[in-house]
């Protein structure tokens, strides 16, 4: 019999940290139960046969590729490359299927999830020098998506994948992780139906973001961002010119306010109502400050809170995208039909999910 594997990836959703973890500020983010599903079986041959139909594509890599001058967008490849550094080398054939129902480019991640999906496969099928856990997978899977290639992001989107449930991230080097173990129940995702604006919009505010603490730092040198205080920002942006001030702004306010988010969710008894207000607060930032947001998003938010929600926010770089809203239970539908009728593509609820694993056939 062929050897078979199932490698699931779920999406993911930020909470708190948006435009924090490329300036290496923490992040809380979740996995939720939308997934990536890739199923392969070994055939006789000497390549990866890649059968994607939910966007009409496919694709064969012979397993003597050349992993020089990869493209910037092929993940596959350079997921292959970085793993060669872990003595994970394919050496065998399969024909894989990826499938799933995370909405492409709405800000849950699909294409991280696919990495991630893509890295487990390779793990389980050809091993590896080291003992493989989900923290290595996304550790893997970052460096494949991000670091190889030189993009703006962070390590949100593949460790909240690879580890699942919600995670506190400390995305500097060296990182550090906390599973939170808090329930959440009544998660609700509105996709606007808008593309995100990924590399630009993150291009963007990184480029701004880190030139304002640059700017700070040459006239105080030992000015750490992850060290700043809210009420000293007048004085910090004093240094800056005024261009950069909402940059260096908003990179100490959401930094305040995930460090008060994560201080609400290890108490022995969570307020959701607190959670949802900084959550709020998160949002004003990101529309007032940053500007990431556009109007049927702005419609969105402004429908779930007057149906009831607790809190609600732009989820990824901004542009369009999708929404993550913090519900009352009993409220959930009411919600969703708010969002819908404020001209949402879709909207619906979703639970907290385990992560990256591999199904047992």
């Amino acid at each position: 019999m062929k050897n078979k594997i199932i490698s699931i990836a779920p999406a993911r959703t930020c909470l708190f940290g948006d435009h924090q973890d490329y300036l290496e500020l923490p992040i809380i983010a979740c996995a939720i139960n939308r997934h990536i599903r890739l199923e392969a079986e070994e055939n006789d041959t000497e390549t990866l046969h890649l059968f994607m139909p939910d966007i009409q594509q496919q694709r064969s890599i012979p397993l003597d590729t050349p992993l020089d001058n990869i493209a910037s967008d092929d993940h596959f490849l350079s997921a292959i490359k970085v793993l060669k550094q872990y003595g994970c080398v394919p050496n065998s054939g399969y024909d894989i299927k990826i499938t799933g129902n995370i909405p492409i480019n709405a800000g849950t991640s699909s294409s991280s999830a696919v990495v991630v999906a893509w890295v487990q496969f390779l793990l389980e099928a050809f091993g590896a020098s080291i003992t493989i856990n989900k923290e290595y997978i996304a550790q893997i899977a970052y460096e494949a998506e991000v670091v190889a290639h030189g993009a703006p992001g962070g390590r949100m989107d593949q460790f909240s994948i690879g580890l699942g449930n919600i995670i506190y991230l400390e995305t500097g080097t060296p990182y550090t992780f906390d599973i939170i173990h808090t329930p959440l129940d009544s998660i609700i995702i509105g996709e606007s139906g808008v593309p995100k604006k990924t590399i630009g919009v993150l291009s963007q505010l990184k480029e701004k973001a880190l030139l304002a603490i640059h700017s700070v730092k040459e006239k105080l040198h030992d000015f750490e961002i992850k060290e700043a205080k809210r009420e000293d920002i007048k004085k910090y942006l004093n240094y800056i010119p005024d261009t950069l001030h909402p940059y260096l702004y908003a990179a100490i306010v959401n930094h305040d306010i995930t460090q008060k988010a994560i201080r609400a969710f290890r108490k022995k008894k969570i307020d959701l109502k607190e959670i949802g207000v900084l959550m709020d607060q998160h949002h004003e930032i990101l529309k007032d400050t940053l500007g990431i947001t556009i109007p049927r998003i702005d419609d969105m938010i402004t429908a779930a809170k007057q149906a009831g929600a607790y809190g609600a926010k732009i989820v990824g770089s901004g542009g369009g995208g999708s929404i993550v809203v913090l519900a009352p239970k009993g409220k959930e539908t009411a919600i969703i039909e708010a969002i819908k009728n404020a001209g949402a593509k879709d909207a619906y609820q979703v639970s907290v999910d385990p992560g990256a694993r591999i199904l047992q056939n």
